[in-house]
């Protein structure tokens, strides 16, 4: 019986996947996307996504479905499992997950990021319990409640704002005396009347016993500190890359983002990197389906240079 190996395995479905995915299945590729929950990673918690060329004011959500069925069109298959270890055994990749092992002629990792945690006390303890990641999954909690949104950057300012749509208030700590988030972000949460900005602050504990109740604050130039009510905090401080257990050693930077060219290629033949994962200078869904469709291309490529290789292995 002939194995069952892939061309082209895709690990993670955020909209870099998605769209390797949709290249790919369009190249007439075999090609399989794994990822172990929802597809469209963490655009599909995002509440309204108004810098996407040709669509305005869509959700997340809504954004990636279409992403999903796009790709599925054309033939991609998807299996929803956790990836536990990746290897190579000569020219193919080894993909074990918790629904067994997938083969392949290469690999696209696409497997996004996760959020940076505050690192403060009672930030693990009462996580679920008033401390949050993800606005438009947890902001229907805090209705007519008072929450910290910490953070500066676009993540930050976009939730802050979503936040008002529950909340009675909303507190946007930042640790600077500016914000780094774009433009539109901060004259968009400066317009709205619930926001109050705490500047030049940090958060040193969360505070609560079954439920967040506060927060202990410290001003950075004057240290003032003080305790404050609140009913919940978001934080978005940052992000870092989702990784799982890679027994090939490809290069990464010192954050630990996955290195590659132009091309999408990493620093071993036959894997690639695309999206957030990677390291680069922006991460935006725009970005990510960019380096998506590169990665997908460049993969095949790669199999067309491998199969001609391997046929004049065969004649020599």
């Amino acid at each position: 019986m002939k194995e069952n190996i892939y061309d082209v395995i895709i690990i993670g479905g955020g909209p870099a996947g998605l769209t390797a995915g949709l290249y790919a299945s369009r190249a007439m590729l075999k090609t399989v996307l794994l990822e172990k929950g929802l597809t469209g990673g963490q655009m599909a918690s995002t509440g309204v996504i108004d810098n996407y060329p040709g669509i305005r004011n869509i959700s997340g959500m809504e954004l990636g479905q279409k992403m999903e069925e796009h790709a599925k069109d054309f033939g991609l298959e998807i299996v929803l499992c956790e990836v536990k270890c990746l290897d190579k055994e000569g020219d193919i990749f080894k993909v074990n997950t918790d629904k067994g092992e997938f083969r392949s002629k290469t690999v696209i990792m696409t497997t996004g990021v996760r959020p940076r945690s505050l690192n403060v006390p009672g930030e693990k303890d009462l996580k679920g319990k008033g401390v949050s990641y993800c606005a438009i999954c947890d902001g229907f909690f805090f209705r007519n409640k008072k929450v910290a949104v910490i953070g500066g950057g676009d993540s930050a300012l976009e939730e802050g704002d979503y936040l008002t749509k529950f909340a009675d208030k909303v507190c946007i700590i930042h640790r600077r005396d500016e914000f780094r988030g774009g433009q539109n972000y901060r004259e968009r949460a400066r317009k709205n009347p619930k926001i109050e900005f705490i500047m030049d602050t940090i958060a040193t504990e969360i505070i609560g016993d079954e439920f967040v109740t506060a927060l202990k604050l410290k001003n950075k130039k004057t240290g003032k500190e003080w305790v404050e009510s609140f009913d919940g905090v978001f934080i978005y401080v940052g992000t870092l890359p989702n990784l799982f257990v890679c027994k090939i050693d490809y290069d990464s930077d010192k954050m630990g983002y996955i290195k590659t060219d132009d091309k999408m290629s990493t620093s071993i033949k036959g894997l690639f990197a695309a999206g957030d994962v990677r390291s680069k200078l922006l991460r935006q869904i725009t970005t990510a389906v960019g380096d998506g469709a590169t990665a997908s291309v460049s993969a095949e490529k790669y199999i067309e240079e491998l199969k001609y290789q391997n046929n004049l292995k065969k004649v020599g």
